[in-house]
Protein backbone atom coordinates (compact mmCIF):
# COMPACT_ATOMS: atom_id res chain seq x y z
CA UNK A 1 0.00 0.00 0.00
CA UNK A 2 1.11 3.69 -0.66
CA UNK A 3 1.75 5.86 2.61
CA UNK A 4 -0.45 9.35 2.02
CA UNK A 5 0.18 12.62 3.17
CA UNK A 6 -2.04 15.58 4.17
CA UNK A 7 0.09 18.23 3.30
CA UNK A 8 -1.98 21.74 4.91
CA UNK A 9 -0.63 25.36 4.22
CA UNK A 10 -2.49 27.96 7.13
CA UNK A 11 -2.43 31.13 8.04
CA UNK A 12 -3.33 31.59 11.50
CA UNK A 13 -2.99 34.42 14.07
CA UNK A 14 0.10 33.25 15.88
CA UNK A 15 2.11 30.60 17.28
CA UNK A 16 0.40 29.90 20.68
CA UNK A 17 -2.89 29.41 18.58
CA UNK A 18 -1.03 26.55 15.79
CA UNK A 19 -0.14 25.18 19.10
CA UNK A 20 -3.44 24.85 20.41
CA UNK A 21 -4.71 23.69 17.56
CA UNK A 22 -2.18 21.36 17.02
CA UNK A 23 -2.97 19.33 20.90
CA UNK A 24 -6.33 19.05 19.70
CA UNK A 25 -5.59 16.99 16.23
CA UNK A 26 -3.04 15.27 18.07
CA UNK A 27 -5.22 12.28 19.29
CA UNK A 28 -7.43 12.16 16.52
CA UNK A 29 -4.64 11.90 14.63
CA UNK A 30 -3.00 9.37 16.04
CA UNK A 31 -6.69 7.64 16.28
CA UNK A 32 -6.09 6.86 12.49
CA UNK A 33 -2.96 5.82 12.63
CA UNK A 34 -1.29 8.87 11.26
CA UNK A 35 2.06 10.55 12.30
CA UNK A 36 2.74 14.36 12.13
CA UNK A 37 6.61 14.70 10.40
CA UNK A 38 5.86 18.63 10.44
CA UNK A 39 3.62 21.36 12.07
CA UNK A 40 5.62 25.24 11.71
CA UNK A 41 4.35 28.17 12.19
CA UNK A 42 6.94 29.97 10.15
CA UNK A 43 8.76 27.68 7.53
CA UNK A 44 11.45 29.34 5.07
CA UNK A 45 9.41 30.27 2.45
CA UNK A 46 11.07 30.42 -1.04
CA UNK A 47 8.22 31.35 -3.24
CA UNK A 48 4.40 32.76 -3.34
CA UNK A 49 2.42 35.26 -1.69
CA UNK A 50 0.70 33.76 1.23
CA UNK A 51 2.71 32.71 4.14
CA UNK A 52 1.38 30.90 7.40
CA UNK A 53 1.84 27.63 9.25
CA UNK A 54 2.69 24.32 7.07
CA UNK A 55 1.57 21.12 8.60
CA UNK A 56 2.31 17.54 7.21
CA UNK A 57 0.62 14.05 8.55
CA UNK A 58 1.84 10.63 6.93
CA UNK A 59 -1.00 8.03 7.06
CA UNK A 60 -0.55 4.25 5.90
CA UNK A 61 -2.74 4.76 3.56
CA UNK A 62 -5.42 7.02 1.48
CA UNK A 63 -8.19 5.42 3.45
CA UNK A 64 -6.31 6.27 6.64
CA UNK A 65 -5.79 9.76 5.59
CA UNK A 66 -9.74 10.44 4.37
CA UNK A 67 -11.15 8.56 7.39
CA UNK A 68 -9.56 11.12 9.54
CA UNK A 69 -10.17 14.00 7.76
CA UNK A 70 -13.78 13.37 7.84
CA UNK A 71 -14.06 12.38 11.55
CA UNK A 72 -16.05 13.79 13.89
CA UNK A 73 -12.68 14.65 16.26
CA UNK A 74 -11.49 16.10 13.28
CA UNK A 75 -14.42 18.41 12.37
CA UNK A 76 -14.42 19.43 16.03
CA UNK A 77 -10.40 20.86 15.49
CA UNK A 78 -11.35 22.07 12.17
CA UNK A 79 -14.27 24.20 13.77
CA UNK A 80 -11.62 25.40 16.56
CA UNK A 81 -8.87 26.37 13.62
CA UNK A 82 -11.60 28.15 10.82
CA UNK A 83 -12.24 30.70 13.55
CA UNK A 84 -9.05 31.78 14.48
CA UNK A 85 -7.25 31.04 10.60
CA UNK A 86 -7.50 30.65 7.16
CA UNK A 87 -6.96 27.12 5.39
CA UNK A 88 -5.41 28.35 2.44
CA UNK A 89 -4.95 24.34 0.83
CA UNK A 90 -5.02 20.85 1.79
CA UNK A 91 -4.01 18.32 -0.34
CA UNK A 92 -4.12 14.39 0.63
CA UNK A 93 -1.51 12.82 -1.97
CA UNK A 94 -0.93 9.19 -1.99
CA UNK A 95 2.96 8.57 -3.36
Amino acid sequence: MAKTYLIAQIRGHGEKDSEKRGALSDSAVADYGGNVLVRKPLPKQSEGDLSGMTVVIEFDDMNAARNFYESEAYAATRMVRDGVSKSDRLYLVEV
